[in-house]
């Protein structure tokens, strides 16, 4: 088995709703995004999936976020932009990005933070 990650940031503000603390406010992060799938094997020229596709890919799902208000953009709109529902986000819309392609995403990473962060895994 082959696992195959890009890494990529965007720089936006967020502020969570109902959240008693200084997260309520607005406030500005760069996220960093990591991506990693999987894949069973490799192609006639010995690659799993193509790093520069990947990166195409997860660039143009988080391109809207980037110098925005989260709260502004959806789904996020209708949910709290955390780093959960961002992770959650990212890995649905290039889920359909990566229709057809013989790989399997294991997991999406979202840091706020060099000290923190979250990864969504799907079931």
């Amino acid at each position: 088995m082959y696992q195959v990650s890009v890494e990529q940031h965007f720089d936006a503000a967020h502020f969570l709703r109902g959240y008693r603390g200084k997260c309520e406010a607005l406030h500005g992060h760069r996220f960093r995004v990591v991506v990693r799938i999987e894949s069973s094997g490799v192609d006639d020229i010995g690659i799993a999936y193509d790093f520069r596709e990947l990166k195409q890919h997860l660039a143009d799902v988080i391109s809207r976020f980037d110098h925005t208000c989260l709260n502004d953009v959806p789904p996020f709109d209708q949910i709290n932009p955390s780093s959960e529902n961002i992770a959650t986000t990212i890995y649905k819309e290039l889920k359909l990005k990566l229709a057809g392609a013989q790989v399997s995403i294991v997991c999406v990473e979202v840091w706020e933070s060099p000290q923190t962060g979250v990864i969504y895994t799907p079931d």
